[in-house]
């Protein structure tokens, strides 16, 4: 049968967000842990203050999503948003660049705990949407990413300890996309619980029991997303970690669907397109075992 034929470009500026988020027309391949092409990802952002340090998404052709942590000042003096950027160094003919006009850090942010690591960034001016510059779709409040559930993060952190980014190396030259799957908030609460760290409701885990594949600085603000029903949606920000990529250690993302309304507080007009994510996979329950023995045995 034939397929329907895709939209023109010049149809998609007038969609509304709904209908035109978290569809990358050259997301042709889905890997993990390696470069990822132009246009694949085309959300993603960098955040520069002369050089890269954090990554962010774009969620309307205006605002863009990131964490709290990468701007707690909330001062956007010198700060510049890349978006279609591939490489950090070499030609990005589809680039486009915005200052900040206004940075909103969540009121209840607590750097401390990294509560409520999220913030939005309103760009100077809005930007146009092509192949490589397009919005991704937010989880909506009633959202579930349960345990084993692949999502995909991107970013430039440099290739480090464990597979993560090492702490004082460059940052990778082309953006970089690595698949892992989610951690229920149980599993992940006991991995950091010997850390004396606590995981709330607000933050959802990701990562491989073995390691090897993680984010880190340098990611930071930047995306994890998920691919449901044809369109990818957003389920966390780059938050925090142990390390990068050790095992036992997933890395922690802010939930993004905790957040529906504080975003369309903030985003009266032509707010962002929050979509239902319901995806589930069988418990690790063997894993869950290993570590409700582990509390037991520190209890006593």
């Amino acid at each position: 049968p034939l397929l329907p034929s895709p939209l023109p470009p010049l149809l998609l500026l007038f969609l509304p967000p709904l209908l035109n988020c978290g569809q990358p027309p050259l997301n042709t391949r889905i890997v993990g842990g390696q470069d990822a092409l132009a246009g694949s990802w085309p959300w993603q952002v960098s955040l520069q203050k002369t050089k890269h340090f954090c990554g962010g998404s774009l969620i309307n052709n205006l605002w863009v999503l990131t964490a709290a942590h990468c701007i707690p000042s909330g001062n956007p003096a010198g700060l510049t948003v890349f978006l279609g950027l591939q490489s950090l160094q070499g030609s990005n003919p589809n680039k486009v660049s915005r200052t900040v006009a206004q940075i909103i850090v969540h009121p209840d942010y607590n750097s401390v705990t990294s509560n409520n690591d999220i913030a939005l960034l309103k760009l100077s001016s809005s930007v146009s949407f092509t192949s490589y510059i397009s919005p991704v779709c937010l989880a909506a409040s009633d959202s579930s990413f349960y345990s084993g559930v692949n999502s995909w993060v991107t970013g430039w952190g440099n290739v480090g300890e464990g597979g993560g980014l090492k702490h004082n190396s460059p940052f990778s030259d082309n953006l970089k996309e690595v698949e892992v799957p989610v951690v229920g908030n149980r599993l992940c609460y006991c991995n950091y619980n010997s850390r004396r760290v606590t995981i709330t409701d607000n933050m959802i885990c990701a990562g491989l029991t073995e390691g090897g594949k993680d984010s880190c600085q340098g990611d930071s603000g930047g995306p994890m997303v998920s691919k449901q029903g044809g369109r990818w949606i957003q389920a966390g920000v780059v938050s925090f970690g142990v390390g990068c990529a050790r095992p036992n250690i997933p890395g922690v993302y802010t939930r993004v669907s905790q957040y529906q309304n504080w975003v369309n507080s903030q985003i009266t007009s032509n707010q962002p397109a929050h979509l239902s994510g319901h995806r589930e996979n069988l418990p690790r329950r063997i894993h869950m075992l290993g570590c409700w023995l582990e509390l037991r045995g520190r209890r006593r």
